[in-house]
């Protein structure tokens, strides 16, 4: 069956997460996305962590599925093949500046109906990273016992921006399929930042309400939920956002009818979520020594099935050697020959199409692995003018 976008070609002159991402997603669905780096390496090429050979496994992990092609883009002859190949596919990703030769004015003179999808910082046009978008966002406040900023190590504005750059993308090609006419799409960092905050009511909540979401540990906003000790130094999360969940927790811990008690003694509802959130420190005290008195093993064993919405904490050695999920059993996890680091667990997009399959997970290539085959498949350069271009210094 064929891949959901092997039809489409696409370009990306990027670096660090948003948008190799943005062209890995793409890629792992079946599109042809060729990644152009400056001879040598992009500014992400060494990002930590690294194999012990100096490979980049973040530069890999970003750039699955991809071809990769390097070119002396400081040069004009550089950035004419770069311009061919952009023209020539239709589509360019980018989250470099994006002036002189490879703007949208430029390249659309040699591509009346190209697409651009651009990430910026702000929607100014200033310099802004994930780090320093979240800061901004309210959630580092938010996060932790007190109002102390905590910067999560995940890059989730980062991420999100990824994943609507392939999503924008997939929407100007389909109106471009409609209308044959290409765009340029401009994504902002900190807007994905804000349209995030935005939706999730906290806007609002301080427009209406005057109020502003205070720091609460590891306690959920708004419902039950949080971290317990178990009796072997290992810590879980438990939730309880249905009466049916929380139910489920006072009959597997056999604690229903002390965990009862609370509501009328704290003249609260517990079969509402607003209730249990009011009365969450009685309801943990009611918990925590039953935590206390279990293993890990034996909480999974007691949970397993009884619908209770839990979770074990985990750190990334505990995550590969103890979870399932992340493993081949898991069908979109496969194992690859990485170049330069070895036989390692590689993730497939995490979409399942029931009837197509997804593309098997596949390795990010070499820096410039692809340079000669795509210059002379797409452009149709002879070997002996890709030897003359690898001689003068401006394909590698």
């Amino acid at each position: 069956m064929p891949l959901p976008l092997e039809d489409i070609s696409l370009v990306e002159v990027s670096a660090f997460i948003a948008a190799p991402l943005g062209g890995m997603t793409l890629a792992q669905l079946g599109a042809d996305v060729i990644r152009i780096d400056p001879i040598g390496g992009n500014i992400d090429i060494n990002r930590w962590p690294l194999a012990p050979d100096g490979s980049s496994l973040y530069w890999a992990g970003l750039n699955k599925a991809k071809r990769s092609v390097t070119l002396a883009l400081g040069t004009p002859q550089g950035q004419e093949i770069a311009r061919a190949l952009i023209c020539k596919a239709g589509n360019l990703l980018t989250n470099l500046p994006a002036s002189g030769w490879m703007s949208h004015a430029e390249l659309s003179q040699h591509r009346a109906d190209l697409i651009m999808m651009r990430l910026v910082g702000n929607t100014d046009g200033g310099a802004a990273i994930d780090y320093t978008v979240n800061c901004a966002s309210g959630f580092p406040i938010a996060t932790g016992p007190d109002e102390t900023p905590i910067n999560h190590v995940l890059p989730a504005w980062d991420i999100a921006a990824g994943l609507y750059l392939s999503t924008g993308f997939l929407a100007a090609e389909r109106m471009r399929s409609r209308t044959g006419q290409g765009q340029e799409i401009t994504l902002s960092l900190a807007d994905v930042m804000l349209a995030s905050v935005s939706t999730l009511g906290y806007v609002a909540d301080v427009q209406i309400n005057g109020a502003v979401r205070a720091p609460m540990g590891n306690d959920l906003y708004g419902a039950f939920g949080r971290d317990f000790g178990t009796a072997d130094g290992r810590r879980i999360m438990l939730t309880a956002i249905s009466n049916r969940q929380w139910r489920a927790i006072g009959k597997s811990t056999g604690l229903s009818d002390r965990l009862a008690m609370i509501g009328p003694m704290m003249d609260v509802d517990l079969n509402d979520e607003g209730g249990r959130f009011a009365a969450r420190h009685a309801i943990c005290a009611v918990l925590e020594p039953w935590f206390e008195r279990h293993t890990l093993e034996e909480i999974t064993t007691i949970f397993t099935g009884s619908g209770v919405l839990w979770g074990p904490y985990q750190n990334f050695g505990q995550l590969v050697h103890e979870d399932w999920r992340c493993s081949t059993a898991n069908p979109m996890f496969g194992t690859v020959e990485q170049p330069g680091v070895g036989e390692i667990l590689a993730n497939a997009v995490p979409l399942d199409f029931r009837h197509t399959g997804r593309k098997p997970a596949a390795p990010a290539p070499r820096l410039g692995q692809h340079t000669e085959e795509v210059l002379t498949s797409v452009l149709g350069l002879s070997s002996l003018q890709f030897a003359q271009l690898v001689d003068a210094g401006v394909a590698a």
